[in-house]
């Protein structure tokens, strides 16, 4: 009988110890990004040079959208930890914000690989929405077109009847808004595209400029820069595929390592997307001449 008794205890000073030190983890972990983040966003804010250049403009809306999409995810994490149960009208925008901000991303790569090339291209003449007092039109579009698909996939699922949206509280996830066949369908078709076509417009830029650096003579290490970057951006892209591995991962923990279902949740939240999201705008801005000096200083 004292066994018995014993057994339920020790399962749950063991849970929550795997709780604390996975908060334990991932906490240090975001507070050290909104420093790295920080710094940045103060040397865009105090020197007019950066917010004169649409580049510059792009890269500190990135770091804007990674911050919420960080600040979202983890918010998510914390309440699944510590198993706190939301209402639909206080879980949904969460979640949206998470995944708006994450097809966010995407978008800002692509468009900062065409910014590279219109600047190549277009150095005279440059259309009026890329210069860095009309970018706003850009940032603005981007949004509007992220902040669609969450919605179109919240609109088109089935709600469970015995959940009210005001008053039932829920276990805060994606599984608990998006668990319809249509909806993980639309998912996977979605996800397919939009990474099909950043892809397309990342390989293309790449080439364009790498052939305008075999036929120019002169300012040949500025397309090279420019290449280079496009050629980054790329990297950043395959980050973002990351977050689709946890099937393999899975698979692969499960034939090789008995772990528990919620530590293998963890191990991909953090391997697969904390980290890429936490290194990809810090890649960016430290491989930046002009900006690794003022952090520097």
């Amino acid at each position: 009988m004292q066994n018995l008794t014993e057994l339920p205890v020790n399962a749950t000073s063991q849970t929550s110890l795997s709780v604390i030190i996975k908060v334990c983890i991932v906490i240090p972990f975001f507070c050290a990004f909104l420093c790295c983040i920080g710094v940045m966003l103060h040397i865009f804010a105090s020197h007019r040079q950066f917010l004169d250049t649409s580049r510059y403009i792009l890269f500190a809306y990135m770091l804007i959208n990674d911050t919420l999409q960080i600040l979202s995810s983890v918010l998510l994490f914390l309440f699944v930890m510590g198993q706190v149960k939301l209402v639909l009208v206080c879980c949904v925008p969460l979640l949206l914000i998470s995944t708006a901000t994450f097809q966010n991303t995407l978008l800002i790569l692509a468009t900062m690989s065409l910014e590279r090339y219109v600047a190549i291209f277009y150095p005279l003449q440059r259309p009026a929405a890329w210069r860095s007092d009309r970018i706003w039109i850009i940032i603005l579009s981007l949004w509007l077109l992220s902040c669609t698909y969450p919605i179109i996939e919240f609109a088109i699922g089935e709600l469970d009847p015995a959940v009210d949206a005001l008053s039932t509280p829920v276990s805060c996830k994606v599984t608990v808004v998006n668990s319809s066949a249509v909806q993980m369908l639309f998912k996977a078709a979605f996800y397919v595209l939009m990474f099909t076509l950043v892809a397309v417009v990342i390989l293309f830029t790449y080439v364009r400029i790498l052939m305008e650096t075999r036929k120019m003579r002169q300012n040949r290490a500025s397309v090279s820069k420019a290449m280079h970057t496009v050629l980054l951006h790329g990297f950043q892209l395959l980050l973002c595929l990351l977050a689709f591995t946890h099937p393999i991962t899975e698979t692969l923990i499960v034939l090789h390592a008995n772990w528990l279902p919620e530590d293998i949740a963890f191990f991909n939240y953090f391997c697969f997307i904390l980290i890429p999201r936490f290194l990809s705008p810090l890649i960016y801005g430290f491989r930046d001449q002009n900006l690794r000096d003022y952090i520097g200083k």
